[in-house]
Parts: C-alpha cells; structure tokens; sequence
C-alpha cells in the first residue's frame, strides 16, 4: 500500500532548503506559507504530489524558484517573470528607494527607466509616485512583453514601453506622446554589468537568466559608460541619475559620473552592505 503523501511529508521529501519547498508546493496548491504550517497533515491528491515532485527535482537541478512559479515580489509588487528578464532582486530596491527619494509626490515627473527587463524598476516608481510619466525601454522584445504584462495587471497606466538599445530609439528632443526625447526628471537604470568571465555567471540562479541583461561583456562597465554619458542632454538641469551597478564597481561608476558633469553624485549601500547604487544630479 502506497502512503498517503501529506503536506509534510512531501516538504521533507523534496530534497530543497525549507523555503524553496514551501514556496513550490504552495504554487501548486494555491496556498500561502501560513496555511501549509497549519495544514501540515493535509493529504495531497496523486496529481498534487506529482507536480510537486517535478517542481521540486527541476529546482535540484537549479532551475530558479521564480521562474518554476513563474512570479516574484518586488517592491511589495507581485511580478509576473520568464526566462526572457532578470529576476527581480531586493538589492534593486535600494535604486527604488534613492529615486523616490528625488521625486516629489506633489507634481507631475517624467521617469526613464532604461533596460526595464520585468519592469520592476519602472512599475515600482509608477506605483509609488501616480504622478510619474515612466517611460520604460528595453532592447529585448520578450522582455517588454513580459513588462507590459506586469503593468496591465497591475493596472498601471501611467506607464509606457518602448523597445530601443539604451537611447538608440529616443528622438534628441521634441513633441509626441509622451515626448520621448525628454528631458526627463529622473532616468534610473539596473544595466549588465557583470565582468566576462565571471564564475558567478555559471553558479546558482544565474546560469538559467540571460546572459546579455547580466554582462556587457569586458570589464562589465560598457553599458554603464553609454548611460552616463548619455544622460545629461536627456535629464532637466539638477535631474538625478541612478543606476545600480557591481560589488566592486562604486568608484569606477562615480568617475564616470564625475567625467560626464554630475554633481552631488552620492553612493549607496545595499540591504547586505555591500555597494550597490550611485546617483547623482545632472549639471545645472
């Protein structure tokens, strides 16, 4: 006789850390952390245990939790993420947290988020500030689909997408829609920024994301480089730049930002302690 795999028994059998294991099997059931602890003795129906099973040997075999559940929590958002985008990190959050800090709640801005991926950046703006205008690009068609998606069920209309390689697509100036050419009052950008070559790339999580929104190749700076260098002609005089960056990249991206004219360029410190972001107010 075969026996009855319960909500506990088929968490310890899963061969995964605690959290990952509840988190899969709550995916399959439909069911918070909270009531899995309390349904511990639950029975789970044949199909039940058996999707959890393969959830659960796929996550041995590496495969990211968010992607297996196809959803992450950002900035209190749950985000819709594939293969196509980045996982969503909460060390991003700190890049959230220097922008808001910079844009008044009490008037009108205009955001440009550039390399949106998921578009957690960009949703989490328009989310907290309904008075942002946020103009999100990406290069990657699949990856703007996905955002598009995330703001739909969000229902976020102070939101738009535009596929463009950084500011290839943005006209220099002028009228439309959304005058895309700018100025706008804050641009924020998580770019690749991972050194060629780095063992991290074939460790982990990462080794299932894209490679080209993890590392621009060479010493990871090139797309910060086209970023900061392009962003005064595109931000209002004493706009701010924000852009995430790598663990040991902070001094290189303030000269960077020294180079192209910024001021008051301020570094911060993710929720681990370890440098993260770098802004700083255009000139002006």
């Amino acid at each position: 006789m075969t026996a009855t795999i319960t909500v506990r028994r088929a968490l310890a059998r899963s061969g995964l850390v605690p959290i990952d294991a509840q988190v899969l099997l709550g995916h399959v059931l439909g069911r918070n952390r909270a009531w899995l602890a309390a349904h511990a003795d639950e029975p789970l129906s044949p199909a039940d245990a058996a999707a959890f099973a393969a959830l659960a040997k796929r996550r041995r075999d590496g495969e990211p939790v968010a992607y297996l559940t196809g959803t992450r929590e950002f900035w209190g958002l749950t985000l819709v993420v594939s293969p196509a985008v980045l996982i969503p990190r909460p060390e991003t959050e700190t890049l959230v947290e220097l922008a808001l800090a910079r844009l008044p709640e009490d008037r009108a801005t205009r955001v440009l988020d550039l390399g949106t991926g998921s578009g957690a950046i960009a949703l989490a703006i328009a989310h907290s500030r309904p008075q942002a205008r946020v103009l999100a690009i990406d290069a990657s068609p699949d990856a703007l689909a996905v955002a598009r998606e995330n703001a739909l069920r969000l229902g976020l209309g102070n939101v738009e997408f535009l596929q463009s390689d950084w500011y290839g697509a943005l006209p220099a100036s002028g009228p439309g829609p959304w005058a895309t050419g700018g100025p706008f009052d804050l641009i924020a950008a998580n770019p690749p920024y991972v050194v060629a070559g780095d063992p991290h790339l074939d460790d982990g999580d990462l080794r299932f994301e894209p490679v080209g929104a993890l590392s621009p190749g060479g010493d990871g700076l090139d797309a910060l480089r086209t970023i900061v260098a392009g962003a005064p002609g595109r931000l209002v005089p004493g706009g701010t730049l924000v852009v995430e960056h790598g663990y040991d990249q902070s001094e290189a991206v303030r000269e960077l930002f020294a180079a192209a004219g910024f001021v008051r360029t301020v570094a911060a410190r993710d929720i681990a302690g370890t440098p993260r972001v770098v802004a700083g107010e255009a000139p002006g």
